[in-house]
């Protein structure tokens, strides 16, 4: 009689790495939500949240990049202190900052897309910088666009008031985060992970 025992694995190991780097990627949001800059044209700070979708987007692909935003909004839904300022709750998802959450994993999966011209997973350091560049700012106009709509519905104010003080004075911040995802994608380290 044998006394070992046989295992069954139940989630391949491919899956199990992908949601892996999916959960890192999501608590990394969490983390970017936390560094916070006022901004002088609105009152929402400035955060890194959008460059953590950049990335899961850009290093995921599309499909594990909206896996983990996906599980970045379930950890903040169910309580876990990962929204800007250290928030969390279901409230997050259906107050004045409900429409940018809700476009995280749609973004993530836009920008993997485009970065790797479909969904199947390249590597991104071989895209060039325009294709990069191109599809952050394709993420951030899903980002931006869904913010303003959620704006206008929860605040009851007009497009072109939401759209100035929840998207224009966002617009140099946004463009930095494009630059620092560029720079992390090409960085040395990056590529020999």
């Amino acid at each position: 009689m044998s006394t070992e025992a046989g295992g069954v694995d139940l989630v391949g190991d491919e899956v199990a790495r992908n949601l892996a780097r999916a959960a890192v990627f999501a608590a990394l949001t969490g983390a970017f939500a936390y560094v916070s800059f006022p901004n002088p044209l609105s009152p929402a700070p400035i955060t890194l949240q959008v460059l953590g979708v950049f990335l899961a987007g850009i290093l995921l692909g599309p499909a594990w990049g909206a896996v983990s935003m996906a599980l970045y909004l379930l950890a903040g839904a169910i309580g876990v202190p990962v929204f800007a300022g250290g928030s969390a709750g279901f409230g997050a998802l259906v107050g004045s900052t409900a429409g940018y959450l809700w476009s995280y994993p749609i973004a993530a999966a836009l920008i993997g897309a485009l970065v790797h011209g479909g969904v199947s997973l390249r590597d991104a350091g071989e895209a060039s910088s325009v294709r990069l560049i191109g599809a952050m700012v394709a993420g951030v106009v899903v980002i931006y666009g869904l913010g303003v709509l959620g704006i206008t519905i929860v605040n009851d104010v007009g497009l072109v008031a939401a759209f100035v003080a929840g998207a224009a004075a966002f617009i140099p911040a946004e463009a930095l985060k494009i630059v620092a995802a560029v720079g992390i994608v090409r960085s040395e380290r990056l590529s020999a992970a």
